[in-house]
């Protein structure tokens, strides 16, 4: 504790006697180990005593600064006692301690009073202080100084200061109440920035000690500006040059003004002022760097020079101007002006050359070469341009004119000048061409193809044909008539109509593809002329296909009665061709192309379909598990849009034998029962299948005849000889049963099912026509380009705009400054003037110019005289009748001229027939009808009132339009207290107005000054224009904030929370802004003062750390009040602390026992303790109380000294340790506390034996354990501590089965864990007991012994064992079920046992395989074979179960075992089923007979079929021999080309395909494949030799001219 350096006189009660008190002195910073004094001696104690009673020196909390040596009894210095940061400021300086001895207790106070050395000089709390003082302060502005502060004390202490150097100021000093000073800086020179703008300063405190000590504290003072120099300008006048058309942005010059101030009332802003209209707008002013930038467009012709006055501004409102003048340097840059003074729109396309079409004029306003123009027309026209006289020309025809050619010319007149760059301005004339009716409509194309699809809605629009006239309006107007002609006998308006206006050819009827592919007739086009000329085209119609037509299956044919299978082989191999569909479509193109796809199938897997060619093949190995019956669903679907599709059911058997499939194939319910002749049914089956197969036979050759004899009379004529057709041409009168599609032949080779199907290109690209009454003649007619395919399609629609553009002048102001000399083409004619006054009215006169021009107002009608101004707006207009010139619109000389003096209006008068020109000129005066205006109707300036006599400011000058004595005459500026106006003329004429500063200004006085500035013009009457000028008066900090207390006072509690508002101070500031902000700090250099307090920019003094009464009763606060200037003033705070109870009592343990024994008496001292409260009165009483239900109590011995006692018997078992909580609380409100816990062990006695957890123990092991493994543990305690408690465990001898039981199990003495010594078999032993014996390490030592009890769990180490059925190796075992079971009938009782134990032994039965799992089922827990539906007769006899038998163990164990079961009625039944597969039996010989006779009737049928196949194939070769006769040499015909003679099986590996075609193929598409097989051998029977490979090259069906001509299909 710090407050031990208080004068805190603590009584002294020693348990035995009270003692005297010792005092010593000594001097601060002594060294260690120095003497302080000898307490032995002192005390009259003798140095054994101080030993044998463990003298010791007790100072509570605070840090020993002293130490005891027992050995010399003396006292000496243990650290180094520093009096400043011992009690600071306190005076006298003492540390209290005690000196404690034992047996007996006694205390002994002891007092050393540090006294102080002149150790510390004076110190300021910073090195440096800056200071902001405007140069504006008055002398004698105060600036407090923070005091400095010096640790010592007395004379010692702080003692004087002193500053230098003492130009501008001198030190104050104020001695205050309480004894401290107030330092003070006084001014007592004015500042000046400009001439010093730092001061420094050095303040210097010293002691009066021995040797003398000080500090210092530099001091800078910063000169803050204000605003006493106004800007001045580097030059009066700039003068800079800039070419007109300059961009935007353009720098033209800059200036440079400067201003001696410093940071805002240097900063200068510049500005225009005073801008001459012709000027305005086009400038401005960067007002931070004073660059003059162009902001408007410069024209030399409008002005050749500018004059700008630019003004510069401080942030005071001091102002200078200066005055920069701008040359305009002159740029080729006025395009020559093209006037139309007369033109012609519209001209006959019969027109003679040299017919006039146009007159123009042309001015350019540059001068020398820049205004020389040139004209010209655009090239390739029938035009030509002349010039007739100076800056005339005239347009007039070149050629002959043609409308058909060119109906319109848009002729574009282009003049330049002659300057660099050289100029141009252009005008496009737009003139129209008449007609004249000379042109029959011609078609756009000569010949017209159009195609629709069939099955079209009546009326359908087709296509247009279109017919343009190149002549116009009426004459162009073309109408389309249907010309007479017949199609098929029928009139061709029945077929279709076209529409008068548009061309529109509809479709009358609805047409049908397979009816007629194609017509053609004539379309006539008539113009609306007179008389009318007209021209025809050929239109062909095509009629494309539609999908209307389903595919239909050919093959396999669809019979509502009969079931055809295709038989497959259980030995097929992937691959294998089962059969193929074949289907066609009657349509055309893709609608005809067929894919095929396999919707529905018994076995997905085990079937495809090919995509393109519809043949059905395995995809895998057939095997026996395969249904016998397989039906498969395939879809024929073409390539349609929408597609059409149809379905054919294909049953195919998987089968070797042809009985195998009968029994398959007949229906599925039978009311008779089998016969048992199995025999005689086989042979019945072969007989139906043979009467089958011959009338399938017979249907064949009679629609093969039917379709022979069709083909004999649909090609019957008279001509003796067929002709060669090759294969892409045939005749259009055939039929056949698939309408005018294609006659090709197609042969492909074996293994073309791995090819794709190409077509080629339509037949339709060469077409031969046959006439059945000529001789043989032949037409072959090239097909033309679709009509789809062409750009100029009748369906395509163009729009031809006609492109217009219009000439566009500009208005020129400048036309009262030209003079236009104007040339007659007739004769030149002299020139009239007039002078007339601005403003007046519309419809008065002007002049009489027919009596001035000599001319008689009917030369004015007759000559349709009118007035040209060319692009300038028309003021003047000409009365014909009168012959006079009047207003006609108001003039304004102002709005017309500007400053422009003498303004003219310059126009002429135009007569025709012959042409005349007279140029009139006409002068405006002017009158005074404008005031004078300022640009802006007030103006504001900001002037410091720091600002000089003397000072100018800048004035804009008034703006008046009119000229010569109606303009500005003078100024006056009223009232003129404070401010003069002066008027100084310039060189140009003008005059530059500044007001200048006459009398200090002062803003406390009189903030805002308010000017009227009056500008008089000269006209009668006088007008005049003022403007309102605004002064604000800008403050300096001229004036020192003022508290309006020298002294606060104020009170607060100790402990009050942080940011607890103290008082509040306030000081006032009479200037203004930033000037007037006052802000508020502590004065005060203690750290204890700013660290406990702080104030607000708003004077709260606000509590920022903890207040303490007992460390200070009271506070007093210097706070400084300071303006943006640097002026200060100071107050003083007075704080008062209120004391509360905030101090628990302290408890200070003198000694203490660490641990007693358990059997210690009662009333044995545990500690001593001392307790101090710092607070007083009640605050300081304490009362001392420890925590309930122990066996201790605390008494109080004397005044702040307490022992604690033993109050009952103690025991270690049931408490061994005790945490004893002194809580010590004083008297306060609220009352104050304090605790300490002291902690106490009780040492043991060994009294108690070991004791196990439990009574008994029982442990299960899991069998066939590993030896030595743990099986748990048995666990005594001991009550007792360390040795006492420590417990051996020991196994008491006895056996089990009469083995000792060390033999099962052993104990770990250490730690009771009991390991299986062996391991154990369920199955042998259950369970047995013996006992564990627990012994301490006491002496005696004391034990005792519990039950230990072993149980064995089983183990699933046993599989199922299964009692029945009993399998064996040489017997084959079977259960018989009755056809006739019905469901639920047991079949047998699978029975299997478990010798292990519990859920280990339950069993379950499940069903692994069956031959009919839909047949039986197995019982889960019982294991009985039921049936779970009805027997059948199509169950097999022989039924193979295999049934799992698997135990609840985890893992589970299991066993199998195979149940045959036979579905039978009779035992013969059963034996011929599961004896050997293999029979030594002979067949029975009515069988065998029976299997010869189908052997026989089937050979015969195969034979007839091969004569059959061979008789059409012969028949065939005819006629392709007939079909392909001619003089070539004869190349024998083999369909099929390709093939091989060794396939076997219902449908050969080989593939030949015959595809017949109708005769009208040549309009429908084919796509062909690729060639199956790249080398053929031809073998021919009748040879003896082989003939030679054959490269395949192209195929003879794709060739254009002869049957022997070979293409490679790609």
């Amino acid at each position: 504790m710090r407050r031990q350096v208080l004068v805190l006189f603590i009584s002294i009660l020693s348990l035995g006697s009270v003692l005297g008190q010792v005092s010593y002195s000594i001097p601060e910073e002594m060294a260690k180990g120095s003497l302080v004094g000898n307490i032995a001696q002192d005390l009259g104690l003798d140095v054994k005593r101080l030993k044998s009673g463990k003298a010791r020196i007790y100072t509570g909390d605070n840090t020993e600064y002293i130490e005891l040596n027992k050995e010399r009894g003396v006292l000496l210095i243990k650290e180094r006692i520093d009096r400043e940061a011992l009690c600071r400021q306190t005076t006298p300086c003492a540390l209290h301690f005690q000196i404690i001895l034992e047996n007996p207790m006694e205390f002994y106070s002891i007092t050393v009073e540090v006294t102080d050395v002149n150790d510390n000089p004076p110190n300021f709390e910073k090195n440096e202080v800056k200071f902001k003082i405007s140069e504006s302060a008055v002398s004698g502005a105060k600036f407090v100084l923070d005091p400095a502060i010096d640790p010592d004390v007395g004379k010692n202490g702080l003692q004087s200061y002193d500053l230098k150097p003492i130009d501008n100021f001198v030190l104050k000093i104020h001695t205050q109440a309480d004894g401290t000073k107030k330092v003070e800086m006084v001014l007592q020179k004015p500042l000046d920035r400009e001439k010093q703008e730092l001061i420094p300063l050095v303040l210097t405190a010293v002691d009066g000690g021995d040797p003398q000590m000080s500090g210092t504290m530099q001091i800078i003072i910063t000169v803050l500006d204000v605003n006493d120099n106004a800007p001045v300008f580097t030059q009066p006048n700039y003068k800079a040059t800039i070419i007109e058309n300059a961009p935007k942005g353009t720098v033209v010059t800059s200036v440079s003004a400067s201003d001696a101030d410093h940071g805002t009332n240097g900063r200068i802003k510049y500005s225009l002022s005073t801008v001459l209209d012709h000027a305005h707008g086009l400038f401005e002013v960067n007002e931070e760097s004073g660059e003059i930038i162009l902001f408007g467009n410069i024209d030399y012709e409008n002005a050749h020079n500018y004059q700008i006055n630019v003004r510069a501004s401080d942030d005071g409102g001091l102002t200078d101007s200066c005055k920069v003048i701008v040359d305009v340097i002159d740029m080729n840059d006025n395009k020559p002006t093209i006037n139309i003074m007369s033109k012609s729109n519209v001209i006959s396309e019969d027109s003679k050359p040299n017919t006039v079409v146009t007159m123009i004029n042309v001015q350019d306003p540059d001068s020398n070469e820049n205004g020389k123009v040139h004209c010209f027309i655009n090239d390739n026209i029938p035009f030509t341009i002349k010039s007739t006289t100076n800056n005339f020309y005239s347009l007039v025809t070149d050629s002959d004119l043609d409308r058909e050619r060119d109906s319109e010319y848009n002729i574009s007149v282009t003049c330049s000048d002659e300057g660099v760059p050289s100029l141009s301005s252009s005008v496009t004339l737009t003139l129209q061409i008449s007609d004249v009716n000379d042109n029959a409509p011609v078609f756009e194309r000569s010949s017209y193809e159009a195609y629709i699809v069939e099955n079209n809605t009546p009326g359908l629009s087709v296509f247009t044909v279109k017919a343009r006239d190149a002549d116009w309006n009426q004459n162009a107007r073309v109408s389309y008539i249907l010309e007479d002609s017949s199609v098929n006998g029928v009139s061709v308006s029945s077929y279709v109509s076209v529409s008068a206006d548009s061309g529109v050819i509809h479709a009358v009827r609805s047409f049908d593809y397979e009816q007629i592919k194609d017509f053609q007739f004539h379309v006539k086009a008539q113009d609306g002329g007179s008389p009318p000329l007209s021209s025809n085209v050929t239109v062909k119609i095509m009629i494309q296909d539609q999908n209307d037509n389903a595919p239909q299956v050919l093959y396999p044919v669809q019979t509502g009665g009969s079931l055809v299978a295709e038989m497959v082989p259980r030995s097929a191999d992937v691959g294998y061709l089962v059969t193929k569909v074949v289907a066609v479509d009657v349509d055309s193109g893709q609608n005809a192309w067929l894919s095929y796809k396999l919707q529905k199938a018994t076995d997905r897997a085990l079937f495809e379909v090919g995509l393109q060619n519809g043949e059905i093949r395995t995809i895998r190995q057939v095997t026996d598990k395969d249904a016998v019956k397989q039906r498969l669903t395939v879809v024929v679907e073409d390539n349609g849009q929408p597609s059409r599709s149809a379905t054919v059911n294909v049953n195919v058997a998987v089968a070797d034998s042809f009985p195998e499939v009968l029994s398959e194939f007949t229906d599925f319910t039978h009311d008779k029962e089998y016969n048992d002749n199995l025999t005689f049914y086989l042979v019945l089956a072969l007989a139906v299948v043979s009467f089958l197969f011959i009338t399938c036979l017979v249907v064949i050759i009679s629609v093969k005849i039917y379709r022979w004899r069709q083909s004999r009379i649909l090609y019957h004529s008279n001509l003796p000889v067929i002709p060669y057709y090759p294969p892409r041409y045939s005749d259009t009168l055939g039929t056949g049963t698939l309408q005018h599609v294609y006659n090709y032949e197609v042969c492909r080779t074996t293994d073309s099912r791995k090819s794709d199907c190409k077509f080629g290109t339509v037949g339709s690209q060469n077409v031969l026509i046959m006439d059945p009454s000529s001789t043989g003649t032949m037409q072959r007619i090239q097909s033309e380009k679709s009509i789809l395919d062409e750009p100029d399609s009748p369906l395509e629609v163009r729009n031809f705009p006609f492109v217009k553009s219009d000439a566009s002048g500009r208005t020129m102001r400048r036309q009262v400054l030209l003079f236009i000399s104007v040339l007659s083409l007739g004769s030149v004619v002299g020139q009239v003037s007039y002078s007339i006054p601005e403003e007046m009215r519309t419809g008065l006169l002007v002049g009489n110019i027919a009596r001035d021009l000599g001319l008689d107002v009917k030369r004015l009608k007759s000559g349709k005289a009118r007035v040209y101004t060319g692009d300038s707006e028309e003021y003047i207009e000409l009365n014909r009748d009168r012959g006079v010139l009047l207003i006609k619109e108001k003039i304004d000389r102002e709005a017309l001229c500007g400053q422009t003096t003498p303004c003219a209006l310059h126009f002429q008068i135009a007569l025709e027939n012959p042409l005349e020109l007279y140029p009139i000129t006409v002068e405006i005066t002017d009158i005074n009808d404008n005031a004078p205006v300022f640009q802006r109707d007030e103006r504001r300036f900001e002037i410091s009132e720091s600002a000089m006599i003397g000072s100018k400011f800048m004035l804009e000058k008034a703006n008046d339009p009119d000229i010569g004595l109606n303009g500005i005459q003078s100024y006056s500026l009223k009232p003129s207290d404070d401010f003069l106006l002066k008027l100084h003329s310039q060189a140009d004429g003008s005059k530059k107005i500044e007001m200048i500063l006459q009398k200090p200004l002062d803003r406390e006085k009189q903030e805002h000054i308010s000017l009227v500035l009056t500008a008089v013009d000269g006209g009668e009457p006088l007008l005049t224009g003022t403007m309102q000028i605004h002064v604000t008066v800008l403050d300096i900090n001229d004036n020192a904030p003022v508290f309006s207390k020298p002294v606060y006072k104020a009170s607060i509690t100790e402990n009050s929370l942080k940011g607890t508002l103290v008082t509040r101070v306030s000081a006032s500031d009479a200037d203004k802004g930033s000037n007037g902000e006052v802000t508020y700090v502590i004065g005060n250099s203690m750290d204890s003062v700013s660290k406990l307090f702080h104030v607000t920019d708003e004077g709260d003094v606000i509590l920022a750390g903890p207040l303490d009464y007992e460390k200070a009763k009271h506070y007093q606060i210097d706070i400084e009040a300071i303006d943006q200037g640097g002026l200060s003033d100071s107050s003083k705070v007075t704080i008062d602390i209120t004391d509360v109870n905030d101090n628990c009592p302290v408890v200070n343990m003198i000694s203490k026992s660490g641990s007693i024994p358990e059997d210690s008496p009662e009333n044995t001292v545990i500690a001593l303790m001392n307790v101090n409260d710092p607070d007083s009165e009640n605050n300081g009483q304490v009362h001392c109380v420890i925590n309930e239900n122990i066996p201790f109590t605390i008494k109080s011995t004397s005044s702040h000294f307490y022992s604690i006692v033993t109050a009952s018997k103690l025991d270690r078992e049931r408490d061994s340790e005790y945490n004893i909580s002194v809580t010590c609380s004083d008297e306060g409100v609220p009352s104050l506390s304090s605790s300490v816990t002291l902690t106490l062990q009780i040492s043991d006695v060994n009294d108690n034996a070991p004791v196990f957890e439990r009574s008994s123990y029982e442990a299960y092991i899991v069998e066939n354990n590993t030896p030595g493994l743990s099986v748990f543990t048995v666990k005594a305690r001991d009550a007792d501590w360390n040795q006492n408690a420590r417990v051996s465990y020991i196994l008491e001898d006895s056996s089990v089965n009469g083995v000792p039981v060390s033999s099962y199990v052993s104990v770990s003495a250490n730690s009771g864990v009991i390991h299986a010594v062996r391991s154990f078999d369920y199955e042998q032993i259950k369970d047995f007991q013996f006992r564990v014996k627990a012994q301490d390490g006491g002496s005696p030592p004391l034990s005792s012994n519990v039950s230990v009890k072993i149980m064995i769990q089983d183990q699933n180490d046993n599989a199922p064992q299964v009692l029945y059925p009993v399998q064996t190796g040489g017997s084959l075992v079977a259960e018989m079920v009755p056809r006739s079971a019905d469901v639920g009938y047991l079949v047998t009782k699978v029975v299997a046992v478990d010798v292990d134990s519990g859920q280990n032994a339950w069993l379950s039965y499940k069903l692994q395989k069956a031959t009919d799992r839909a047949l039986f089922e197995v019982g889960l827990q019982n294991g009985e074979i039921r049936t779970i539906r009805q027997v059948t007769d199509k169950d097999a006899v022989k039924q193979r179960l295999t049934v799992v038998v698997e135990d609840n163990g985890q893992p589970s164990r299991s066993a199998t075992v195979n149940v045959n079961v036979a579905v039978a009625d009779s035992f013969p039944e059963v034996l011929s089923e599961f004896t050997d597969f293999t029979h030594d039996k002979e067949y029975n010989d009515n069988l065998t007979f029976y299997l010869v006779l189908a052997l026989a009737v089937v050979s015969f049928l195969f034979i007839t079929c091969l004569v059959v196949i061979i008789s059409v194939k012969i028949y065939r070769w005819r006629q392709s021999r007939i079909l392909y006769h001619s003089n070539l040499p004869v190349i024998p015909y083999y369909p099929p080309r390709y093939s091989d003679t060794l396939g076997t099986g219902t449908l050969q590996h080989v593939y030949n395909y015959e595809v017949c075609r109708t005769t009208d193929s040549r309009k429908s598409d084919c796509k062909f494949g690729t060639v199956g097989s790249q080398n053929v051998l031809i073998m021919d029977p009748s040879s003896t030799g082989t003939m030679q490979r054959i490269q395949s090259e192209k195929s003879i069906l794709d060739e254009p001219d002869s049957p022997t001509e070979v293409r490679k299909l790609q």
